[in-house]
């Protein structure tokens, strides 16, 4: 890859759009602002790190699923209180050709609200638990800020798990899991990385 013309010392934002450009990661000249087009070179880095992740959740017993990009936005409503931080990042669907819907769709902004109802219907008794999966999705938030390849984007590639379980134990136990899993995670990437406990301003609501 060529140098940088500017260093990273000097301007770090300058000097990571240009490794981005130079390492041909992405193109940022789609018309949209915030969603990049992937080259393949960047592509094939990011079906390598998805491939690390779906190794650790078969590892761990998590069974990959993939829900629907569009999301009622009566179920968004049910969980009014923890998403009440995405209101103005959505993007609504109105229009379907000429008609208009009797009831608008957003681009999920994340999944819980698409996935637990589903769940409900799924899980019928204790027998069912712990119920795992994980899904490798893209989502899409208006993010009004300033844009920046990769770290502050409107289409995100993007992992979740999501586990239920039948005690607050088994709960936990899983907590500790995902620990390992990130920690394995981590270092097959070379990434330096610390565990932190949130403090309780910053939760969403409904978070432990």
């Amino acid at each position: 890859m060529p140098e940088t013309k500017v260093k990273k010392e000097e301007d770090f934002n300058e000097w990571y759009n240009e490794v981005v450009e130079l390492a041909d990661l992405c193109d940022k000249r789609y018309p949209i602002k915030g969603m990049n087009v992937w080259r393949p070179h960047g592509w094939r880095i990011m079906q390598n790190i998805d491939n690390l992740i779906r190794e650790e959740m078969k590892r761990t017993n998590h069974l990959e699923v993939y829900f629907p990009l569009l999301i009622p936005e009566s179920l968004f409503q049910k969980e009014a209180e923890h998403i009440e931080g995405f209101g103005g990042e959505v993007y609504w669907v109105t229009h379907a050709g000429e008609n208009k819907l009797e009831e608008r769709w957003l681009l999920r902004p994340t999944s819980e609200t698409a996935m637990y109802p589903v769940f409900s219907l799924w899980i019928r008794s204790h027998s069912d638990l712990p119920f795992k999966v994980f899904q490798i999705v893209n989502t899409f938030r208006y993010e009004t800020k300033q844009t920046r390849a990769f770290i502050r984007v409107r289409e995100i590639h993007f992992f979740e798990a999501h586990t239920c379980h039948r005690d607050f134990e088994d709960a936990e136990r899983q907590i500790a899991e995902d620990m390992e899993i990130a920690s394995r995670f981590f270092d097959k990437l070379c990434l330096p990385f610390i565990f932190n406990k949130r403090p309780e301003w910053d939760k969403f609501a409904g978070a432990f």
